[in-house]
């Protein structure tokens, strides 16, 4: 039953995103159209239209996926913990110090092995 709903409400999708396209295909002929108007003007008009284009395409199956998938990574970022200054000074000094050391080993052996070759070639 569920199924039958699902596909009674996104029942003419590509008239939606033939919508979607002729609204954008419209903006950027209208901002070429209206090219010695206001920037200003221009931007406000751009932004009207990509929103009532975003309206449009959430109305769609693909189009509701990805406000869903917007939602949970909104969700999903509220829930990040973010270190404290200190904490973070000292992860990149730890890491700056582990860097030194590895140079200087990687040095040390590669002089190693330099000194040897010179000795076996002569």
């Amino acid at each position: 039953m569920s199924e039958i709903v699902e596909e009674k409400q996104f029942q003419l999708d590509w008239l939606k995103w033939l919508v979607v396209g002729a609204l954008v295909a419209g903006a950027i002929y209208g901002n070429w159209y209206y090219s010695a108007e206001s920037v200003l003007y221009r931007v406000i008009a751009l932004i009207v239209v990509a929103l009532v284009a975003g309206f449009v395409a959430a109305q769609t199956s693909k189009g509701a996926a990805i406000v869903e998938l917007a939602i949970g990574a909104r969700t999903e970022w509220r829930k990040v913990v973010w270190p404290t200054k200190q904490e973070r000074n000292q992860t990149t000094l730890i890491v700056v110090v582990v860097i030194l050391l590895m140079a200087i080993a990687l040095w040390g052996i590669d002089s190693l092995l330099s000194w040897l070759a010179s000795l076996i070639m002569g």
